[in-house]
């Protein structure tokens, strides 16, 4: 029973390939019993990619996400009896007004969840190149150690502002540093945030995914590291898995490296999404569709889909 609560598609996102459709049948092809669709949320011209300065306006980009969430309500109904589909979307903590941009998204469209994000510190892009982390850094005062800081600074304001269902890619901000492997451990400053966010995320109920996306970048453990994840784990949090695919090629790509990072943090139960009876007790009120499900590692490992990686 394999699964996957973040993904994007070449159809509405810049960065990506392939149609989100031939996303989905990629999906089902692979055995995957449930899939979110989380495209990226609308940005404003100021907070554009690079990539995307010269093919988009903020009105683009808001229609993009508006044709997005049509597709996969229509994907969803008609792949029903395939996958279970579920719509949504990456919100991108830029600043402190992201927060309203945000709310308005919500009080818009009727979504099963959204990813809460951290792609910028000082407004800055951390994760499209080397160059823009560095101008980013520079401003945090020159070194990984301080931009760390200031990232988990950020991701919390982020937290407390939005209590995201699903956390993604917590530690991004290792991808473009000088040494993406370091354990944060390692800086006490940096350590002591990165508690005060895991113990805030384990008190409302967020799930933290394991995000097998840093493992195609170069890296050896997933997002987050296995030293956080030791940490959410004691302290009670809950655990899901995410490609975070940006086209067919990377469904479900690196999941049997998740499962060896699971051992290694001792995770031996994996969260995921599914739709709400009458009777359930709805956890978040915001996404009344939705509940969160638990399933042992065994019995995940048990499916066809891990054999037919093999």
């Amino acid at each position: 029973m394999p699964f996957s609560h973040h993904s994007h598609s070449g159809q509405f996102c810049g960065h990506a390939v392939n149609t989100l459709e031939e996303v989905v049948q990629d999906a089902i092809a692979k055995g995957m019993t449930t899939f979110c669709m989380t495209e990226h949320m609308p940005r404003e011209e100021h907070d554009f990619y690079p990539e995307e300065a010269n093919a988009h306006t903020t009105q683009t980009m808001a229609k993009m996400y508006d044709d997005f969430y049509h597709e996969a309500r229509r994907l969803q109904k008609a792949y029903a009896h395939r996958i279970q589909l579920f719509v949504g979307f990456e919100a991108d903590w830029i600043r402190n007004s992201s927060v309203s941009f945000i709310q308005n998204l919500l009080a818009k469209y009727p979504v099963d969840l959204f990813v809460g994000s951290v792609h910028h510190v000082h407004t800055v892009p951390i994760d499209y190149d080397i160059p823009l982390y560095h101008k980013s850094r520079d401003i945090s005062g020159g070194a990984d150690e301080r931009i760390y800081e200031d990232y988990f600074d950020d991701q919390y304001q982020m937290l407390q502002s939005l209590k995201p269902p699903l956390v993604g890619h917590f530690d991004l901000i290792r991808l473009k540093s000088d040494d993406p492997e370091r354990s944060l451990r390692a800086w006490p400053s940096v350590w002591e945030k990165v508690l005060r966010n895991l113990k805030y995320i384990a008190e409302y109920g967020g799930v933290v995914e394991l995000n097998s996306s840093s493992l195609r970048k170069g890296m050896t453990e997933a997002y987050p590291q296995v030293d956080i994840c030791k940490e959410f784990l004691r302290l009670g949090g809950q655990f899901t898995l995410s490609d975070d695919s940006h086209g067919i090629a990377q469904v479900g790509l690196n999941y049997d490296k998740v499962l060896r990072c699971m051992d290694k943090a001792g995770i031996t139960e994996l969260s995921y999404l599914v739709p709400t009876a009458s009777e359930d007790n709805v956890h978040d009120q915001r996404f009344p569709t939705v509940q969160w499900k638990t399933i042992s590692k065994e019995d995940l490992q048990a499916h066809g889909f891990w054999r037919a990686m093999k």
